[in-house]
């Protein structure tokens, strides 16, 4: 069973080195380092090992918050990692997805996280009708008087609340966006960002378009991004596919290619939806020609 080690500090004045050494002990063959924020969830390291990572392979981190900082980022990164059939180990940590006894401590820390969610909202719930009993009307004074200091506090509020929303997905979509815009169509750059995701977390272009916006914005992605995408022959089209697949996961087989491909409902060159790796190769053989690749 394949183990990956993830090592992460926050500040370039501190070393991973005794985190990658203890992950190294713990037998990880292959250690990736990264200098971030736990509190950003959009880390470009973490996010090609959340990419790359296979059927029975095992993310290991010395403890829980070098990967994530809150439990419903951990919870998350740990279904990514179920629907690949991989695993989730902390050395320092009772949890072992691989282990009976690391399932039931993560089963007790998605209850806890679901009765935390069950009190806010009770306790929402009790304010408001606290409020009702005793004639207060429920909502901001100020949105009401239309204040416009008031109402600039709850667009900031709301956009706040936008922003960490994206934060929690941008591994799914950042990485895609930023090496295949402009060059590539929204809507192939989409069917390639949908492709790996369970049907409840892909994504519509609308929405896609709005988060790359408000990435821009903020200075997370570069604003070439938005640029118009060049026209593309139409035999260049399934080439330039193919090499994002390829791109965003160079260890990728041509097999994984071919169902991903399936799976995007895209043809192939003869207009047949069932794909064969030598049809990959082929195009792959043809992107590299092209300069795509």
């Amino acid at each position: 069973m394949p183990l990956i080690g993830y090592a992460r500090v926050s500040t370039e004045d501190q070393t991973p080195l005794p985190q990658s050494q203890a992950l190294k002990s713990a037998g990880c063959a292959e250690i990736h380092e990264e200098q971030a924020s736990g509190g950003n969830r959009a880390r470009p390291v973490l996010a090609r090992v959340l990419e790359r990572v296979a059927k029975g392979d095992t993310l290991v981190v010395v403890r829980i918050d070098r990967l994530a900082r809150s439990l419903s980022h951990l919870l998350e990164v740990i279904e990514r990692l179920e629907a690949k059939g991989a695993f989730f180990r902390s050395i320092q940590d009772p949890i072992d997805t691989a282990s009976p006894q690391g399932k039931f401590t993560l089963q007790v820390l998605g209850a806890a996280a679901e009765f935390e969610r069950a009190l806010i909202r009770e306790r929402t719930k009790a304010g408001l009708a606290s409020a009702r009993t005793k004639g207060r009307v429920g909502g901001n004074p100020g949105l009401r008087a239309r204040d416009p200091g008031a109402q600039r506090k709850v667009r900031l509020a709301r956009q706040d609340g936008y922003m960490e929303r994206l934060n929690e997905t941008a591994q799914d979509w950042v990485p895609h966006v930023r090496r295949l815009r402009p060059d590539m169509a929204w809507e192939d750059v989409l069917r390639i960002i949908n492709g790996p995701l369970p049907e409840a977390r892909r994504w519509t272009q609308s929405r896609l378009l709005r988060a790359v916006n408000a990435y821009v914005r903020d200075g997370f992605l570069a604003e070439t991004v938005l640029g118009r995408a060049g026209r593309r022959e139409t035999d260049d089209r399934l080439p330039a596919i193919v090499a994002g697949i390829k791109g965003a996961d160079p260890d990728i087989t041509l097999q994984a290619i071919c169902d991903r491909l399936e799976a995007m409902r895209e043809r192939t060159p003869r207009g047949r939806t069932s794909w064969q790796p030598s049809s990959v190769k082929m195009l792959l053989e043809r992107a590299k020609r092209l300069g795509i690749l």
